[in-house]
């Protein structure tokens, strides 16, 4: 199933931070809540905002909060070592009383209905899977979590997590203890009727679609933080982008995304995070075959080729012509 980003992607919310509290250790949970006292628009599990930063950056960040309560909106933010200016912009910057713009919440990593359900996190992945877990149990599937982390005190939530579910749903793995989980343990034999959520480190996530491997399609679900190292596009070649809607056609070298392309032609098309991830480019492909780049896509929508994200995906080898509706 295709997660097309709604109609309202580019509207923008003045918020204001109500709280920010140190969840574990490097990690920030901030509490927002509208400047004009309106209720945020409904969400979903699996949901995540854009951030919009002061200092020119967007960055994108999953919602763990509580889809019913849309009074205000909760996000965690890992301090990244190696920040490229986001998360560490976040923890130096971001307090109490201030004004930030976000956009509506989306979803590119939703729920789907299952009689059961494996969730496994690592690190500040747990974000994006709290609500589920709390969905799932309200909706009464069985569901079973898996929480890894470099120690207890680096895993937010964690201590919460199994006060509320109980340590026989909720294992945590601290590699600090001894508790590195063997994921083949987990993942060697499918199971009858269950869906896999999964997000957290690429490392991780690459092992995950491995054992998943021999799982029934449709089966293994996963968000991520980043695409990791592309390989050379199949394409290397020059090739043209008409852009429907306007009759324009830009030519896309091999050093450029399509993006890039429309913009320096002095077209504008909705993007965010320009790797892959969040979805905001998502675009309907009316001729052509793309070469899909994105961490958003699952096979089935990359196999069906109608849309494509023009920050990463090209033309596909011997596509010489794409037909998009920018």
């Amino acid at each position: 199933m295709t997660i097309t980003a709604p109609a309202d992607t580019g509207i923008l919310i003045s918020t204001v931070i109500e709280t920010v509290d140190d969840a574990a250790l490097g990690v920030a949970t901030l509490v927002l809540r509208r400047e004009d006292g309106h209720d945020f628009p409904a969400w979903e599990p699996g949901s995540h905002i854009d951030v919009i930063l002061d200092n020119g950056l967007t960055r994108q960040y999953s919602l763990c909060s509580d889809p019913a309560d849309l009074s205000t909106l909760r996000i965690g933010v890992l301090h990244v070592d190696e920040s490229r200016g986001g998360s560490e912009y976040v923890h130096e910057h971001l307090k109490a009383g201030t004004s930030v713009t976000i956009s509506a919440p989306r979803n590119n990593f939703p729920l789907v209905d299952s009689r059961k359900y494996l969730f496994i996190a690592g690190g500040i992945g747990i974000t994006p899977i709290i609500p589920m877990i709390r969905d799932a149990e309200a909706a009464g599937r069985e569901w079973t979590l898996h929480y890894l982390g470099r120690s207890r005190s680096t895993m937010t939530f964690s201590q919460q997590l199994v006060e509320e579910f109980g340590a026989d749903r909720v294992h945590l793995h601290a590699a600090d203890e001894g508790g590195r989980l063997k994921l083949q343990n987990i993942l060697g034999l499918p199971r009858a009727h269950m869906l896999v959520y999964t997000c957290g480190p690429a490392g991780m996530l690459s092992e995950i679609e491995d054992l998943c491997m021999g799982w029934p399609p449709g089966v293994l679900h996963t968000e991520r933080f980043s695409v990791g190292d592309l390989d050379a596009p199949t394409n290397p070649d020059p090739f043209d982008v008409e852009l429907a809607l306007t009759g324009t056609t830009v030519t896309v070298n091999p050093n450029e995304t399509i993006l890039d392309a429309i913009e320096a032609n002095g077209g504008r098309a909705l993007s965010s995070c320009r790797a892959g991830l969040c979805g905001t480019c998502e675009t309907r492909v009316i001729s052509g075959e793309p070469e899909h780049r994105d961490a958003i896509l699952s096979e089935e929508d990359k196999d069906a080729g109608d849309v494509m994200m023009v920050c990463v995906s090209r033309a596909a080898a011997g596509c010489h012509r794409l037909v998009l509706e920018l």
